[in-house]
């Protein structure tokens, strides 16, 4: 009996296709190199071409920029939300011209997106508070400091719903003040707030990345001890990393940058290739000092 030979045709070699990425964060925040590196590697792994920008912070550079994409009819888009509702009508754009949109990063389920990668910032929001409380940190009474890069953002005001839900039945008390996206500029006011309200902060939550990753810095200019006031936060840098392997961030929430980007743009690729994505992929793992290294080998490449 002749044996059965089954082949299937493969292309030669699939033509390459163009995606944007579009970030609300900034270059000069260490946690962004993290995530365009991401980007830049699936670049590299599937031939295609991806085109980047950061907006820090601007909302309507970043509706023009999605908008743009659009126009230039991409194979994919793959965006944060700046802040909740600002993209609800830009994302059915997308739709409308059957370009796939995925959201990854800061999420914002009212918007059409295809497909969401990344944490659930009110979630992470609400662990950050209760890992203060359940540890003793804080109680009742106390006074939280919460600095973010960009008040009002996405990020921060889901992160805020989070830890409200938990320090508002409490008694304990917080504010948010606003850092910038340049990190000197950050330390300096962190230093200064510090300065001025040592007495009374209990403990401090990180909003972004760039504020936890300013810790070291701050304390040792505000003349802090490692220890002296709980911190936890985001800890998506090696620079968060090594504060809570030294001491100073007691637990860094993990939101795996690189592999963040990879896999969003891998299911805008997917989509484009007429296989929509029906679920999402969400991130995340708070550490503490005893799997702190795992994270920083990571960051390094190790």
């Amino acid at each position: 009996m002749l044996g059965l030979i089954v082949a299937l045709a493969v292309p030669a070699a699939a033509q390459a296709k163009t995606f944007y990425w579009i970030s609300h964060g900034g270059p000069a925040d260490p946690v962004w190199t993290y995530f365009l590196a991401g980007a830049k590697q699936w670049a590299k792994d599937t031939g295609n071409t991806v085109n980047t920008s950061f907006h820090n912070g601007d909302v309507a550079s970043q509706q023009e920029a999605v908008r743009a994409a659009i126009s230039a009819k991409a194979d994919g888009i793959v965006t944060t939300s700046p802040d909740p509702g600002s993209l609800i009508e830009i994302a059915k754009e997308a739709n409308t011209a059957k370009i796939p949109i995925i959201n990854f990063n800061t999420p914002d389920p009212k918007a059409s997106f295809d497909a969401y990668v990344g944490g659930d910032n009110v979630t992470f929001g609400k662990h950050w508070a209760q890992y203060l409380v359940d540890k003793g940190l804080v109680k009742k009474g106390d006074f939280v400091w919460m600095p973010v890069e960009i008040p009002g953002a996405t990020y921060g005001v889901q992160e805020e719903e989070g830890i409200k839900s938990v320090f508002e039945p409490l008694g304990i008390t917080y504010e948010i003040t606003e850092a910038t996206l340049d990190q000197a500029e950050a330390i300096n006011r962190m230093v200064d707030y510090l300065t001025a309200n040592k007495a009374k902060v209990k403990a401090i939550i990180g909003l972004g990345d760039l504020v936890t990753g300013s810790i070291k810095r701050v304390f040792d200019q505000a003349g802090i001890k490692p220890g002296e006031i709980p911190v936890v936060g985001w800890g998506n840098s090696l620079d968060t990393t090594q504060e809570v392997l030294t001491g100073y961030v007691n637990a860094g929430q993990w939101q795996d940058p690189q592999a963040t980007s990879y896999v969003a743009l891998s299911l805008a690729n997917m989509a484009a290739s007429g296989i929509p994505p029906g679920f999402n992929v969400i991130t995340g793992a708070l550490y503490e000092k005893d799997t702190a290294q795992v994270y920083d080998d990571i960051l390094s490449g190790k």
